[in-house]
């Protein structure tokens, strides 16, 4: 699709062919039933023309660092919401992007699933150093993992407000007892029409 108004700029330049330029994960995973996670998680390198035996050694390389090793022969039946979640980022990642659009990929877990894919998302960033755009609905979730949060309003969307999230990297869970994440996470709420009780 293209905007209604103004451009899509990357690096500076305006961007037209969007297709395959970056990586995609949306709320679901829609790995592809039929085929086991070693066959999911290269259909981007198949799609770009790599051959198979390439693209399956690419894929095994790293199936140890999203805690996929051992699962390549597995379905996606047969998986819990966790695995289905890193080999959808694997997926993603497999894409050859320096940018990947992440579109709630931890919504439908549950709150310890959640913190722990959020940590281990945190470490590999921390490693490959994509840019991420990460859409979510939680504030908790939006300062923990970001630099920058842009809290969108409700329809007709706008920008409510931009934030910069001082805090250190690598994140750890207790941060999310410091003073400056309560902070940030109130200036969220309230931007968003949201008063956090005391």
């Amino acid at each position: 699709m293209q905007p209604d108004e103004g451009e899509i700029r990357v690096d500076g330049r305006a961007l037209v062919d969007r297709i395959g330029r970056f990586g995609f994960m949306p709320q679901r995973d829609l790995l592809l039933p039929w085929r086991n996670v070693l066959d999911n998680v290269i259909t981007p390198l198949e799609l770009k023309g790599t051959e198979r035996p390439e693209a399956r050694r690419r894929a095994l390389e790293l199936l140890p660092r999203f805690g996929l090793e051992g699962f390549e022969a597995v379905y996606p039946a047969a998986l819990s919401g966790g695995m289905r979640q890193r080999a959808a980022l694997l997926r993603s990642v497999l894409s050859d992007s320096d940018t990947l659009l992440l579109d709630e990929p931890f919504g439908a877990l549950d709150a310890l699933t959640r913190r722990q894919m959020q940590d281990w998302l945190l470490g590999l960033w921390a490693e490959y150093r994509q840019t991420v755009l990460f859409i979510t609905h939680d504030v908790d979730e939006a300062v923990y993992l970001a630099d920058r949060v842009i809290a969108l309003s409700a329809r007709p969307g706008h920008v409510a407000r931009q934030v910069t999230i001082d805090l250190p990297r690598p994140r750890e869970a207790r941060m999310v007892g410091w003073p400056q994440f309560g902070q940030s996470v109130a200036t969220l709420l309230l931007s968003l029409g949201v008063e956090s009780t005391p």
